[in-house]
Formats: C-alpha cells, structure tokens, sequence
C-alpha cells in the first residue's frame, strides 16, 4: 500500500513497536521471566521524571511484550517486582556508578532493580532492558548484575521529524536511543527557522524524557567587541535569548552563522554579502570563512553576556568554516581561545583521499571516510593541550550528506569504523561529546541503535551486534543474508566519491535530478521550506572534468557492490517470519532507492561528458545525441522506477530543511522536463 506525503511520521511517533514479541519463544536457564503479577515499583516519593520512566516502561510491556503490569509507589521490597532506584536513595546500590546517566541493573529470580547515578541513569537503564528484552524477542532477561555508563556526552540530534519540530514521541525516542540533547537554530527569543517556537515549554518537555536542550544560533553578530556599543548590542541579542530561554543546556556557535565585522586583515572585515564600502571587488573572504585571531574577544563577550542569565550554559565553538585554512592559524585561535568553553571540529571533513588514481575530497559530511582527518586531529590535540573539552560533529545519527533524502545510510559496518575512530578519539584526545546530525535529521534504525550498542561501556561493536539485531528483524534464517547485505552496502560506500557538484547536485535529490542541456531549470520546493532548493544546483558541472570518467568508474563499483547488497536483502525477506516483512521491506526499499540515487549520479554524469563532446566535436552532433537520447531514457527508466519506492515509504524522497524533493510530484516533474529535452531541445541540435 502506498503512502501519503508525511505519512512516516506516524511510524515515526511510535516509541514502542507492538510486533516486537514472539509467542512462541520460551525463558531459557539462568533467564527470569516478567510476567502475570509483576509490578513496576517506584519509591513512594518519587519525582514526576522519575514517574515518566515507569510509566514509558509500563507501555513497553504492554504494547511491545503484551503483558499489563501494575505500578507500584512504595512496595519496593515486594517480590515479582522491578524495582527503580537512584544513587540518592540507595548508595549501597550504585557503588561503582561514577557519571550521570549510568546504572547498575540486577536481575534476580524474584526482582529487577534499576539503580541510576540520578534520575535520567535509571531511564537509561530501563531502556537498556527494552533493548534486551526486543533482542530477545520476549520479556526474558539473564540472571545478572551489570554497570553501564555513557561514554560520550552530550550526544546532539537534530529533529527527524520535521526541521525544529519535537513532539513528545520524537523525544521519548531519542532519549531512547541514547542521545541525550536536541539542537534547536534559534534566531531569536521563542524565533526558529520554522518561525514561532516556545522554546522555554521545548525545554520542559525534553526535561520530561531527559533531554537538553542546545540553541544553534542563527542570530547576527554586527558589532566587533571593540565597538563602544557592542556590550549593549550583544545584551540586546544573546542576552534577550537567554533571557527568554534561561533553562537551555548550551549554544552552538558556527562561523557562518556567527561572523562578526572582525578586525583580521585576512577578511574582509564584513559579513557575508555586505556590500565593500568603496564599491571595489575584494576576493578575501569573509570572517566566517576565516580563524579570525579576534575571535576570542567576540567570544569572551558574547560568553560573558549569556552566563550572566545561565552560569552554566555550554558554550560550543564549532571551526567547521575554516578547517580548509592553514593549520597554523587554526592552531593559533585554538591556543587563545578561553578554556571554559568546548571545541567543536567535524571529524572527516576536508580529508584528502586518493581513490581510483584521482584525489577526492571529503568537502563536507560523508561516511565514505571513516576519519578522522588531519584537520580533527591538529585541532584535538591543541584542544587536549588546553584542556578545552573536546565535541565532534560525527554524523553517527546514521545519515550524512552523501544522499540527501533518506532517512538513514544502512552501511553498519562502514559506521563501526568510525565508532572505532571516535573512541580512540576519547581515550587519545578526551572527545567527550557529539553532534550526531546536522539539519537533515534523524530516524531510528539498526544503524545507530549499533551506535548506542557503542557508546556505553562497556562497548559492544557492529562485528558483535550484527549479527543479534539482524536475527530480532529477520529471523534465524535471513539473519546472515541480512548481514552479508549490510557487509556489501558497508564496502560499497568506500567508493562514494565526495564532491560538491555531487552532493549539491544528484546526491542531494537523487533520481528526481534533471538533466540539463542548456537552458537551466528550476527545482520545484515548499514555500515554507528552510532550503527547499537553494542548496541545490541543477546546471550540473565539475571542478576537474579530466576526474569525471574515474568518479564515473568509481560509481559503477559502488552501484554493482550495492546491487549485490539488495539481491542478499531480498534472499534474507524471502527466509524471513511473515510478521517481521513489513519492516524488513522498507529497509530493502531504502536500498533500492539508494541503488537508483547512484545510477542517476552516474547518468548525470556521462551527460556531462556528452555535452562536453557535443561542444568538441560539432561533426560528430547526430551520433552524439542519439548517445544522449539512449541515456536520457534510461535515466526517464530509472526515475519512473523509483516512483513505487517512494509510494511505499514516504520517508523516501523527503528531507527536514528541503521538505520534500523527491516524491512522486518531483519524480513526474522529472521525466517530464527530460521528455522536453529529448522532444524539443535535441531535435533542435540536429543537422539539416
């Protein structure tokens, strides 16, 4: 059946899945069994987030495991009971317990305990027996006593939902996946990008399911600290924000969100599209752009000005603009930036990578490279040097900016590279937290629940997780095929090729990407939409046109690696229990998808070659058009192929700050402008 526009979002607000439990699947030994008579039991006091969790964990067992259980305030020494505690209540419990969120989880014959550091650890350690319990496929746990703790936080998440939306499902389910902050762009006090937003009722309600709340700032910044009017200024605008946002957990500085009229004689001095004084071109860029050696002054102030209404406020400085710069102005700005801040640097970002016998550049986010780059790691050490506390932006939500309209990148053993990088990032440099998305979201998936599997310590890996999670989603029998699917996706994605032409470009929009002969065409977008289309370029080029055939190369070994990915997925459902399809069926649809969004970036690009021919060789016009019709109609093919997938999973084709780019609308659209140029524009090229 297929769905309306939006209609993922219906999925997507359901927390616990009600197809999670197999009746036919028995306690084994040394396993305790929930069932009939058991009670969640909760101190006789206890505080209303404390209550949220039993609560959350009342409806897992009854919608997930179809078992009703009682809650209980106060009978915490009764037997058939699954006590929750914290640090507070009961040290005895939490010795060993060192970090907020931690907890320790007993399973005896009679009782269950949950001890938290605080509150939000025995959250954490509910949810940890939901994800036993799903693994399990039944409400069995082992006999055990187990501490756990996070290994990383912050752990940042964009809303996948809609750009800067949060309902309270989508934030009960990012508690449960172990993320514990959402990252809102502000321009103003109770101001998003999406307009009007009460932040201070955001902040209360992510409280509720232990989540903070981290303002990325959009605001402008049109003073330079040594302006007599800054102070005033900078209390007019952060100090309002604070002011009307007092219980945010921290704020997000960007460059180009956050340059100032910095006095560094490398920029212009002016803010991005500010007109020059004397009217005169000037090519240096502007201070977002660039390490200005003033920035610590600009953020001494602004940090001075928010701290007056939150002393605690996190405050991350972010160098994503300028990690293309010489390593020792970023050096430099490193060491005289102020150490009561946290150092925010993208770890794979601006790596140089030698594939195929041409140099690709990660010019953005991608999974491709599992880093960290050279830039992340001049910056970690000089952060680790100062003891700034160390963040990354990681991606590890499981999506990047290699395709733009998916919900996730199902290449979990691509992922385990990076999770391994990222912990040796912890234990060389001190990297303690993450921004795990950007604005295009986050949805749930086998992918950063392995991510979560990762994070706590004691740490469990793809290689091991694998395995047990494709089992609980396709059974015995598809398991291994299921895993040999994600090993192939996992190396196919190695010969993604990272460029901006691509990823602003087919990648952004897959195969609703027009081909363009001359006349530029504009790409329908949402009104409302924070992007829409503005960050897409349909007059399709490339910086290097002699690297065209080997990105080419590379994306045919890409495309067929993934094929082989998507027939092993298709064996796994074929052996697959019948309940377990439905879920399955969207991930191969995803893969599909994916499959289509490379062939069309391969077709996009062999168009390119053409065209390049066409202007080359004028004698050889009539040949090389009936070459660009062939390949016009099988891109038509591909796209009109891609229509099914998109109908099924309306996830597909959608993306927070595009809305949607690549639905059945945008699809049609498609064929119909290449139809035009087949029709029209071609026959026109011909000779006599």
């Amino acid at each position: 059946m297929s769905e309306r526009n939006f209609q993922f979002r219906q999925r997507l607000n359901e927390v616990h899945r009600s197809d999670r439990r197999d009746p036919e699947t028995l306690p084994a030994q040394g396993e305790v069994a929930v069932g009939g008579g058991w009670r969640i039991c909760i101190p006789a006091d206890a505080p209303e987030y404390l209550i949220g969790v039993a609560q959350d964990l009342q409806d897992y067992f009854l919608k997930s495991m179809d078992l009703p259980l009682l809650l209980a305030k106060g009978d915490e020494d009764a037997a058939r009971c699954i006590r929750l505690t914290t640090k507070d209540l009961s040290p005895k419990l939490a010795e060993g317990l060192t970090k907020p969120r931690g907890y320790r989880l007993i399973v005896e014959p009679e009782r269950i305990t949950v001890c938290g550091f605080d509150e939000r650890g025995v959250g954490q350690g509910c949810y940890y027996i939901e994800d036993l319990m799903n693994l399990r496929e039944g409400p069995f746990l082992q006999e055990q006593d187990t501490l756990r703790e996070p290994i990383f936080s912050p752990r940042m998440i964009h809303s996948g939902w809609g750009i800067d939306q949060f309902p309270d499902q989508h934030l009960n389910a990012i508690a449960h996946a172990g993320m514990d902050a959402i990252l809102v762009f502000v321009k103003g006090p109770d101001m998003t990008t999406t307009g009007y937003l009460d932040l201070n009722n955001l902040v209360d309600r992510a409280a509720h399911f232990g989540v903070d709340v981290y303002l990325y700032s959009y605001l402008k910044s049109r003073r330079h600290p040594d302006d007599p009017d800054a102070e005033a200024y900078y209390e007019s605008t952060y100090g309002a924000l604070m002011r009307a946002c007092p219980g945010a957990k921290g704020i997000v500085f960007v460059g180009e969100s956050c340059e100032f009229p910095s006095k560094d004689q490398n920029t212009t001095g002016r803010l991005r599209g500010e007109p020059s004084p004397d009217g005169k071109p000037d090519n240096r860029r502007s201070p977002g752009w660039w390490p200005c050696y003033d920035y610590p002054e600009w953020l001494n102030m602004v940090k001075g000005i928010l701290r007056k209404h939150n002393p605690d406020l996190d405050v991350v400085f972010w160098t994503y603009n300028w990690g293309w710069a010489p390593e020792e102005n970023r050096v430099a700005l490193i060491h005289s930036l102020p150490t009561d801040i946290s150092l925010q640097a993208t770890f794979e970002m601006f790596e140089n990578i030698e594939k195929n016998g041409i140099v690709t550049r990660c010019v953005d986010y991608t999974a491709s490279f599992e880093g960290p780059g050279v830039y992340f790691r001049s910056e970690a050490e000089a952060a680790h040097e100062r003891g700034i506390p160390l963040y990354t932006m990681s991606n590890t939500g499981g999506l990047s900016w290699d395709i733009g309209v998916i919900p996730y990148e199902p290449i979990p053993f691509q992922w385990e590279r990076r999770y391994r990088a990222l912990l040796n990032a912890h234990e060389n440099w001190g990297l303690v937290g993450l921004m795990e998305s950007h604005h295009y979201g986050w949805w749930p998936s086998v992918v950063n629940e392995m991510a979560k599997w990762a994070y706590w310590s004691p740490s469990a890996l793809p290689e091991e997780m694998a395995p047990k999670l494709a089992e609980r989603d396709f059974g015995p029998e598809g398991a291994p095929l299921a895993v040999e699917a994600w090993r192939a996706w996992s190396e196919a994605i190695r010969d993604y090729v990272p460029t901006n032409e691509d990823q602003y470009g087919p990648f952004r929009v897959g195969p609703a990407y027009p081909l363009v002969l001359h006349e530029d065409v504009e790409f329908p977008s949402a009104p409302y939409a924070h992007f829409g289309a503005r960050i897409l370029k349909t007059m399709y080029g490339s910086h290097r046109i002699e690297d065209v055939p080997a990105e080419i190369e590379l994306l045919e070994r890409m495309r067929d690696r993934w094929q082989e990915g998507v027939a092993l997925l298709e064996q796994a459902i074929e052996r697959a229990p019948e309940r377990k399809r439905p879920e399955a069926e969207r991930m191969l649809g995803l893969g599909r998808f994916i499959r289509n969004c490379v062939q069309t970036t391969i077709n996009t690009k062999r168009w390119l070659l053409l065209k390049k021919r066409l202007e080359a060789e004028p004698e050889q016009a009539d040949a090389i058009l009936d070459e660009m019709v062939a390949l016009a109609e099988a891109e038509i093919a591909s796209a009109e192929a891609t229509i099914p997938l998109v109908e099924a999973d309306s996830r597909l084709g959608w993306e927070p700050s595009m809305e949607y780019m690549c639905d059945r609308e945008h699809l049609e659209w498609k064929i119909a402008q290449v139809r035009r140029v087949i029709e029209e524009e071609i026959p026109a090229l011909r000779g006599g």
